[in-house]
């Protein structure tokens, strides 16, 4: 049995590694297209609203997709019914969002990210969540029957139509001003996840056959769900709330110390919209890996089944830093071909060399996270990352008050990094004594 469920690892993790690096390849694309018709301007417009559009996304999704992987994976429930009691309350999730951001939308972009701009933007969030929380619910179902084939299949399609839309409509939006062209950025996911959403139900069996008793929302699902996905979706949240405070403690105390609104808004977007893109590049191999972890070890860890967890969770990481090593030697010898290549500039290459080495905790961490949380140990993985958030924050804080520019936000993210994938780790081995 274990064999079997040794060979469904190595090919689930295949078969979403060659999507991976497909829809890469594609993303590469997506963002040579944003860097070259939004500008640096539009990019840091666009990564000053990424942290919130994040946080919302951790929000509306509530951590199913990991609890609907997770359950689907031991095979002891009805798992269409799984899918059908959760669907309704994230729809009415997603609305309240909607709502708040209507509501409060304005006073975002004007007071904390004190970029009026993003206005628009940010209104376009909340139309988006519910195809996105849909699609990914959807994956947690093929996710935990261990078919990874219907996600590298929509996530390729959605890709492709997502790159499509950019290339037609930026164009026409951007002659409006800069902050519709960015907003349309935000609204191109509608169409990706719609199509994304289509492609999954057909990948459906033929016998599928949805019943009344399916569609009849049960109580102990939705707290089995609950249970598993509250703990998943608080370490997302604590995350997202981090990355949320990011741009407005960056802008608060960097103008504070005499740096101008410009500066940081082009600085900001260059690291995160054009150096951690690059440098994180193989971490497709390293969530390929961790999302093909999950069902695996929760049905073995289910049976007791611990040396066999830890072999595979090794096996992760092996496979992790196989690829994230000759990334980071490349980034550190040559970092401006691949910079000049995709984005057509060399702005930021400083801090590349300091990043791309401490980024190989980032592709630890990823198998070590995904498997606490296949154990049933999601409370140890949301505590891994609240102790790193509140990490990152103060040294955030502190380091943005030495007048080193944009080098605070470089170096809070590396002792995030550190503290959270030795915590990781420390609990994976206490987990399997």
């Amino acid at each position: 049995m274990i064999k079997i469920k040794g060979n469904l690892f190595i090919k689930g993790t295949i078969i979403l590694i060659i999507g991976g690096l497909i829809t890469k390849i594609i993303s590469m694309f997506i963002k040579i297209v944003l860097a070259r018709l939004i500008g640096t301007e539009g990019m840091g417009i666009y990564m000053l609203i990424s942290p919130t559009f994040t946080l919302l996304m951790a929000v509306a999704s509530l951590g199913f997709p990991v609890a609907i992987s997770k359950l689907v994976a031991e095979d002891t429930k009805n798992n269409k019914n799984l899918v059908f009691s959760i669907l309704p309350i994230s729809l009415v999730i997603n609305l309240t969002i909607m709502l708040l951001l209507f509501f409060l939308g304005n006073y975002i972009s004007s007071n904390l990210l004190n970029e009026p701009r993003s206005y628009y933007a940010l209104l376009c969030i909340g139309f988006v969540l519910p195809f996105i929380s849909i699609s990914s619910i959807l994956r947690g179902y093929f996710f935990g029957k261990q078919n990874m084939l219907p996600h590298v299949i929509s996530n390729v399609t959605e890709d492709v139509i997502r790159l499509i839309c950019l290339i037609i409509g930026i164009p026409i939006f951007i002659k409006s001003g800069i902050e519709y062209a960015v907003a349309f950025v935000v609204l191109t996911n509608v169409i990706s996840e719609l199509t994304s959403i289509f492609v999954l139900f057909f990948f459906l069996p033929k016998h599928f056959k949805i019943t009344k008793k399916d569609l009849t929302p049960h109580k102990n699902n939705i707290k089995e769900v609950f249970n598993i996905g509250i703990p998943t979706t608080m370490s997302r949240l604590i995350g997202s709330i981090g990355f949320f405070f990011e741009p407005i403690i960056l802008t608060y105390c960097l103008i504070k110390n005499g740096y101008t609104n410009n500066y940081i808004v082009n600085e900001y977007g260059i690291i995160n919209g054009f150096i951690m893109p690059l440098i994180l590049i193989p971490s497709f191999f390293t969530m390929a890996i961790s999302q093909a972890l999950i069902p695996n070890i929760s049905k073995s860890y289910s049976k007791g089944h611990k040396k066999y967890v830890w072999n595979k969770i090794k096996l992760a990481i092996f496979l992790s830093l196989l690829i994230g090593v000759p990334a980071t030697i490349i980034f550190e010898i040559i970092p401006e071909i691949p910079m000049k290549f995709i984005y057509n500039t060399t702005a930021g290459i400083e801090y590349i060399k300091i990043l791309a080495p401490l980024c190989l905790f980032h592709y630890i961490q990823a198998p070590l996270t995904a498997s606490l949380q296949a154990m049933g140990k999601a409370k140890e993985a949301m505590n891994g990352t609240l102790i790193g958030t509140i990490i990152r924050i103060i040294s955030l804080f502190i380091f943005c008050n030495l007048h080193i520019g944009l080098w605070a936000l470089i170096w809070s993210s590396v002792l995030n990094m550190i503290v959270v994938t030795i915590h990781q780790y420390i609990h994976v081995k206490k987990s399997l004594k």
